[in-house]
């Protein structure tokens, strides 16, 4: 597997991550408004890797299909604090809001070191990161 490869598979399971973690989220809570944003937010994961995925796929390679352990472990622990939370949406939000910070510092760090035809693709989708990021972390602090 080249590094290109890797480095977007990488990048493809940490955003699986959060969009598997926005679609839990979605069915663990009941108010209507912030569903529609999870369901909103994990679209906007799905895209971005799609976008990804074609790349690795132009290069004769697989896309991964999973997620991370380290994503894996993050849901469990925002289930559990839920569960002990009286406020299980925020305990959700701040979780998510975390997982945000992780994908745009994943992103962040492959723009510093891709080569430039992957370089190109990240700035494409990279506003798309930083405005699902910036959704969350006004949903935080409100």
């Amino acid at each position: 597997m080249s590094y290109k490869t890797e480095q977007l598979n990488e990048l493809i399971a940490i955003i699986r991550d959060g969009q598997r973690f926005y679609e839990h989220a979605h069915d663990e809570i009941e108010d209507v408004r912030l569903q529609a944003l999870f369901r909103d937010m994990a679209q906007a994961k799905h895209q971005v890797i799609q976008a990804l995925a074609v790349k690795v796929a132009a290069n004769h390679e697989e896309p991964t299909s999973s997620g991370t352990l380290v994503g894996k472990l993050r849901q469990a622990y925002a289930d559990a604090r839920a569960t002990l939370s009286s406020d299980e949406e925020a305990t959700y939000i701040a979780q998510l809001e975390e997982a945000e910070d992780r994908i745009l510092e994943a992103f962040e760090d492959a723009m510093e070191s891709a080569q430039p035809d992957v370089r190109a693709l990240l700035a494409v989708e990279m506003p798309k990161v930083r405005a699902c990021h910036q959704r969350m972390r006004e949903l935080k602090s409100a």
